[in-house]
C-alpha cells in the first residue's frame, strides 16, 4: 500500500469515473486500474462497484477512502511542516471566490501577491457560498474568499476587512430624495436582486427585514452580477443594493445615484474561509496581508456604529 493507490481511489470517488479519475491523477486508465486492483487484492476487499455507471464506492470501500483522505490529509501536513519551517511561501493555492467579490477585490491584490510570491501557483474559481462550503469540506479547494458569518459547521474564518452598503437608484427615482435612508424606507417590491444562491441576496432580504412579493411588473428578472442590476436599474427605474467594491470605479453621475444608510451603517464582513483541517498557514497568513494591503486605500473607514449583515 502507498500513497498514490490512496490518492487514486479518492480521485475515483470524486470524479466517479475511471477515465476521469487518471485524467486528473495525470496517468494512464490502464495504470490507475492495475494500482487500484492491487491495493484491493492486498486488502482483500472490493472497493468500487464496477458494475455501475457511474461508479459508486462499496460500503466497505466508503469507509477506506473516507480513512484514506485522512491519511494523505496528514501526509500533506508533514510535507507542509518542512515548508513553514523554512519560511518558504510556495505551493499551490486553490481558492474559491463569490462572483459578487471576484471582480472588485482581484485587482487590488493579485497582481501584487503574483509579484511577490513567484513560486506560489494560484488557482482561483468563482462559485457561490455553498459551493465553496462544499469545496472546501471535499479538500477540493484550499480558501475561500466570502462574505462572513457564515451558518455552516466546521470552518475557520480569517477576518479581512469590512464593506458598506449602498443604495443604487435609478436617475428618475422620486421616493427616495433624501441622501441617507433606512433599511425601512426601502420599497422591496422596487427593490431588484441577485439570483438564488448568491449570498448577497440573502444579505439584501436580511437588511430590508422583508420578503419580495409580486408587485405586479411585467418584468421578472433576478440578475446573475452586480454589473447587471445596475444595468437594469438603469433601464427599469427602481433600485438596488451594492457593496462599497463595487463603487470604486463610478462615474460622477453614478456617484450621484448613490445614498448612504443611516447609522447603525449595514456592512458586509469579508474573510478567508477554510475548512478546520487547513494546513498550508503561511500561503493563508501571505494573502491575508496582501488583500488587507490591497483594499486598505480604498474603502472607507469603518464607521463606529456599524451593523454586520449575515449570510443565511
Amino acid at each position: 500500500m502507498n500513497l498514490q493507490q490512496l490518492e487514486y481511489i479518492v480521485a475515483v470517488d470524486q470524479q466517479r469515473h475511471f477515465a476521469r479519475a487518471a485524467e486528473t491523477c495525470f496517468v494512464t486508465q490502464a495504470t490507475l486500474s492495475m494500482m487500484i486492483r492491487k491495493l484491493e487484492d492486498e486488502l482483500d476487499v472490493v472497493i468500487f462497484d464496477r458494475s455501475r455507471q457511474p461508479v459508486v464506492p462499496t460500503e466497505v470501500g466508503r469507509k477506506i477512502i473516507d480513512q484514506a483522505r485522512v491519511v494523505l490529509k496528514e501526509a500533506a501536513l508533514l510535507r507542509q511542516v518542512t515548508t513553514d519551517a523554512s519560511q518558504q511561501v510556495s505551493g499551490v493555492l486553490r481558492l474559491g471566490i463569490i462572483p459578487t467579490l471576484a471582480p472588485y477585490l482581484l485587482p487590488h491584490f493579485l497582481k501584487a501577491f503574483l509579484a511577490k510570491y513567484p513560486q506560489v501557483q494560484v488557482r482561483i474559481t468563482e462559485m457561490n457560498t455553498a459551493q465553496i462550503v462544499e469545496h472546501l469540506s471535499q479538500d477540493k479547494l484550499d480558501v475561500g474568499l466570502m462574505a462572513t458569518p457564515l451558518p455552516y459547521d466546521g470552518l475557520r474564518t480569517e477576518h479581512l476587512f469590512l464593506e458598506r452598503f449602498y443604495v443604487f437608484t435609478s436617475q428618475k427615482e422620486k421616493d427616495l430624495k433624501k441622501k441617507f435612508v433606512l433599511p425601512e424606507e426601502i420599497d422591496v417590491n422596487r427593490l431588484w436582486l441577485l439570483q438564488e444562491g448568491h449570498c448577497m441576496r440573502s444579505q439584501m432580504l436580511n437588511l430590508c427585514r422583508l420578503k419580495k412579493e409580486s408587485a405586479g411588473n411585467n418584468l421578472e428578472y433576478e440578475a446573475g452580477s452586480i454589473e447587471t442590476l445596475l444595468q437594469i436599474v438603469e433601464m427599469r427605474n427602481g433600485l438596488t443594493i451594492v457593496p462599497e467594491l463595487a463603487t470604486i470605479h463610478f462615474d460622477e453621475q453614478r456617484k450621484n445615484q448613490l445614498k448612504e444608510f443611516k447609522a447603525p451603517i449595514p456592512v458586509r464582513e469579508v474573510s478567508l474561509v477554510t475548512y478546520r483541517h487547513f494546513i498550508k498557514t503561511r500561503l493563508l497568513e501571505a494573502l491575508k496581508e496582501e488583500i488587507v494591503n490591497g483594499v486598505k486605500p480604498v474603502l472607507a473607514k469603518a464607521a463606529k456604529e456599524h451593523q454586520v449583515i449575515e449570510v443565511r
